[in-house]
């Protein structure tokens, strides 16, 4: 019989994957249509005021929504100095970044974006003046409205930038539809919690205690996210800029949209647990195989498939991010596996260590670009980045059985060799018959889709059965699938007899 705390985690996870993935898939769909209707250089220009709010905002961050989450007394005066603290760093980052505009249209040689990120900016401080009682959506495992929160924000985002986007046809479009998503989840983070924060800073001292850890992980984890765009943006143009940006959103889908919302809900979970090694180990492990099994083909199918897909989807026009998203999409993957594992150290309140294994990237990154190739092309930047993501896991599998006593080794290669075996096998199918695949891009993409699903799929249950079956994300999967086909088969029988 199923643990009801893991039913409720397999809910919520499950609720929250679909979130993503609409989420997503709006963004996606958005992400085709401008394509589109705009050129390489519009992705460009937002891809730079991005990252330099983006700077902004997490040099002042001091993470308060974790901190809320890791404390399980919470009271009002914390989510009052939460939400004060959040505040404080809005205003700050519109102060910086109206300052800072024309140094950083010099740093990209491009004027175009001084007036873009003075109004820009104004989104973050949107942000901030959000409800920070939804914060208890996530905390408390209610992923329906979290679920209703994200999506009212992204439904409307959407919309405004098509309206907009057929209006401009510029990169404005971007700019003042952001604005308007921000707006409507202000509206409605209070109208669905009934909390109302005022100015408080009562709790500073404990929250602080949380979250200076948490500055210097979220300043390393941006740095490391996007130090490599923002070299791009420096040593090439708009146009290449936008093309290398998109190839990097694009890869990042397969392992952020399966991995980012099951770490939404796995950090509380892991929190609840860090008092119970077995639970912890058991709960780890499963969240691990599970995400491996899915997200490891998906990055490596995408980076099998990028040429038929970047022209079916995106055009010509984008052909030159191809080499970009086959590189990326296999460091991306690294990256995810990277952040679950560091839920897993701020769950145990390892925020040092896992604070260490993303800025050990951050310096190695920095020192080869910086000191060695001095002045990168794009190609050379996201090679580089794919060898720190592998420095990087290396460094965090140590912190994790260094805090995790009860994980071995050879539980994280059990894990994973199913997965990687498929993908491999996978890799070659594909390989094998490219040359035989039709010359229709649309055809072609379907065709190499298929095989490697197919080619996957059977080498892991063929792995897995001659491994004895044992327990894990493969049986995991199976049994909740064949639960949902006898409930499914059930009700038709049920309602044949009563008809």
């Amino acid at each position: 019989m199923d643990n009801p705390k893991s039913v409720s985690v397999l809910k919520g996870a499950f609720i929250y994957v679909m979130m993503r993935w609409m989420d997503r898939l709006i963004g996606f769909i958005s992400t085709l249509i401008l394509a589109r209707w705009l050129v390489p250089a519009d992705f460009g220009i937002i891809a730079m005021i991005s990252l330099v709010i983006g700077i902004a905002e997490v040099l002042l961050d001091l993470g308060v929504n974790v901190a809320l989450i890791q404390n399980r007394n919470a009271t009002q005066a914390h989510y009052n100095t939460a939400w004060t603290l959040r505040l404080m760093q809005a205003i700050g980052t519109v102060i910086i970044v109206s300052v800072l505009a024309p140094y950083a249209g010099d740093y990209f040689h491009d004027p175009r974006i001084v007036p873009v990120l003075r109004i820009a900016c104004l989104g973050t401080l949107l942000a901030a003046l959000e409800n920070i009682g939804v914060v208890n959506f996530q905390k408390e495992l209610r992923a329906d409205l979290d679920f209703l929160l994200t999506f009212g924000k992204r439904i409307s985002g959407f919309a405004a930038t098509m309206i907009l986007a057929w209006i401009f046809k510029s990169y404005w479009a971007l700019v003042f539809a952001t604005l308007i998503g921000r707006g409507v989840g202000l509206v409605l983070s209070y109208v669905m919690h009934p909390m109302r924060p005022r100015f408080s800073l009562e709790k500073f001292g404990e929250i602080f205690g949380v979250s200076q850890w948490m500055l210097v992980n979220s300043v390393g984890g941006y740095v490391n996210l996007n130090l490599h765009k923002t070299l791009v943006g420096r040593y090439s143009n708009a146009t290449m800029m936008g093309g290398y940006t998109l190839a990097d959103e694009i890869s990042a889908m397969p392992s952020t949209e399966i991995l980012a919302p099951l770490n939404r809900i796995l950090f509380p979970t892991f929190v609840r647990a860090k008092n119970d090694p077995v639970e912890l180990k058991r709960s780890f492990l499963l969240a691990q195989g599970l995400q491996s099994l899915i997200a490891i083909p998906a990055s490596l199918g995408l980076a099998l498939v990028a040429e038929p897909a970047v022209l079916v989807l995106l055009g010509e026009k984008w052909m030159m991010a191809v080499p970009f998203i086959q590189i990326l999409a296999l460091t991306n993957i690294l990256q995810a596996i990277i952040s679950s594992i560091s839920y897993v150290l701020f769950s145990l309140g390892k925020n040092r260590n896992a604070t260490l294994t993303t800025w050990t990237q951050v310096l190695l990154f920095a020192a080869v670009a910086l000191l060695v190739l001095k002045h990168p092309q794009a190609l050379d930047l996201a090679w580089l980045r794919l060898g720190c993501a592998l420095c990087g896991l290396s460094v965090a599998l140590t912190m994790l059985l260094a805090t995790m006593r009860t994980v071995s080794l050879f539980d994280i290669v059990k894990n994973v060799f199913r997965p990687l075996l498929g993908a491999l096998v996978m890799a070659g199918a594909v390989h094998l018959v490219k040359p035989f695949m039709p010359a229709l891009p649309v055809l072609q993409l379907v065709s190499l889709i298929a095989v490697g699903a197919l080619s996957y799929t059977i080498t892991v249950l063929a792995a897995w059965t001659l491994g004895g079956r044992p327990q894990g994300a493969e049986a995991y999967l199976l049994e909740k699938i064949n639960g949902v086909l006898k409930r499914r088969a059930a009700a038709r029988v049920g309602g044949v007899l009563e008809s």
